[in-house]
């Protein structure tokens, strides 16, 4: 193995309880969740307000057969792939609690700094991602009461994030979030529910709905992979090993129990309504389905209200992980998260954080087209050519030469789809640049 890197950002470990192995000391909680919150966390944290653009994203350039078939493949093969990342939490003797901790370990302080990277960029950008729905979600709101005269887009961008500031202040950790996991599954059913029944009400007064495909050849190829990108942008988030760190023993097991959850439960949630929102809309779904949902006000202000209180708890799951390097990095490790000290700490790190998100959200209200192009460059190697990697890696020539080459077909395929979702979520942009301005009221 490559020299360790597990002391890069805590600056000293720990063995963990009585089962001998060794972990990255961290201002985070480690070992203390059951499987069941964990994967009630995920159906949850997944089924957040960006289902509200999965119709769009997904469905739309690619139809009825490639769509459903690209939803299935995309979905098990994401499955699979953290499924096999679940199995290196511990590796010789190491528990890893960080992505870029498990990387440096086996491969080197290169791998290391690169895996840094791409988490915590698409997690930044993920964030802002958030905060413009959850920005929406209010002006939807607001846009039912006081019509034309709707404040800008800007302003509930900074009410978002202000609400997303306190809540990642008095919840500093993902085990923190166990009290609040009844009421985000609450809201997400809520939120799921009336959303499902105003897209039938929809889809059945339709006369005639259009399911084709529009645009050239060209056109189609590369929106199809932007697709591709999306469904795994919804199934995956690059940060396993972050979140089975809070696990109890035994941590595969119960790591690959909260998947099983996730995988079926919560994928059955985002992929009915993504798939009965193209149903209801076809070619036409909006980017934002409640923007064009039929139906009396107060079915409007409830989805978008479910939606944005939803998103509070859903947004937190995505950015601990930044939070965890920051608090690791500034406080007290040995006096807990409260003291005087490491509140006023954590107080600024998150405001720092927050602030910049949400002058970046405001500055670009059209983050969408970014957060695509940063999920298929940093999700298809975290997602799938890492754990191949690191299996050949650690393994090597131990499971033959067929489990070499299933390994090596993995890295190969996803890279070249990586690229080539990469070089479609470039296009976009460049094809959208014209209508891209600073401050737009979107």
């Amino acid at each position: 193995m490559a020299s360790s890197s597990l002391d890069t950002e805590a600056g000293q470990a720990h063995k963990a309880g009585d089962g001998g192995y060794t972990t990255a000391a961290t201002a985070h909680a480690v070992d203390t969740d059951s499987w069941q919150q964990v994967g009630l966390l995920l159906v949850t944290g997944f089924n957040c307000a960006y289902v509200l653009s999965f119709s769009n994203l997904m469905m739309v350039p690619l139809g009825w057969w490639w769509g459903a078939a690209c939803l299935l493949f995309i979905g098990a093969a994401a499955w699979y792939a953290n499924w096999l990342l679940a199995g290196l939490h511990l590796v010789d003797g190491h528990r890893f609690i960080r992505y870029r901790d498990l990387m440096g370990y086996v491969f080197g302080t290169r791998m290391y700094y690169i895996t840094w990277f791409l988490q915590f960029i698409t997690l930044l950008l993920g964030s802002m991602g958030f905060i413009l729905l959850g920005g929406r979600a209010l002006k939807a709101i607001s846009a039912e009461f006081t019509g034309d005269s709707t404040p800008r887009l800007q302003w509930f961008i900074a009410a978002t994030g202000s609400v997303y500031f306190a809540f990642a202040y008095f919840v500093p950790t993902i085990s923190a979030m166990r009290n609040w996991l009844a009421t985000s599954a609450a809201l997400t059913l809520t939120f799921d529910v009336a959303l499902l029944a105003v897209l039938v009400k929809d889809g059945r007064s339709s006369k005639q709905t259009d399911y084709s495909i529009h645009g050239t050849q060209q056109e189609k190829v590369f929106s199809a992979l932007g697709a591709i990108a999306a469904i795994l942008v919804c199934n995956t988030s690059g940060l396993l090993p972050e979140i089975q760190s809070t696990l109890r023993k035994p941590s595969v097991c119960n790591m690959r129990r909260a998947l099983a959850l996730q995988y079926t439960v919560g994928a059955a949630a985002y992929y009915g309504i993504s798939v009965a929102g193209y149903w209801a809309y076809g070619a036409a779904a909006s980017e934002y389905l409640p923007n064009q949902l039929g139906g009396p006000r107060w079915a409007s202000v409830l989805i978008n209200a479910t939606a944005f209180l939803q998103s509070i708890v859903s947004q937190h799951l995505f950015t601990v992980p930044i939070h965890e390097a920051m608090d690791t990095r500034l406080q007290r490790l040995d006096e807990g998260m409260f003291p005087r000290h490491n509140m006023a700490r954590r107080l600024v790190a998150r405001a720092v954080l927050f602030g910049v998100n949400v002058f970046v959200t405001a500055l670009f209200p059209f983050m969408g087209d970014f957060v695509n192009v940063f999920g298929s460059f940093a999700l298809f190697p975290l997602t799938f050519i890492f754990p191949s990697m690191m299996v050949l890696k650690i393994k090597g020539d131990c499971d033959g030469r067929w489990h070499r080459l299933w390994h090596w077909g993995i890295i190969v395929f996803s890279s070249v789809l990586g690229v080539a979702t990469t070089a479609a979520a470039v296009r976009l942009i460049v094809h959208n640049a014209s209508v891209y301005r600073f401050f737009a009221d979107m």
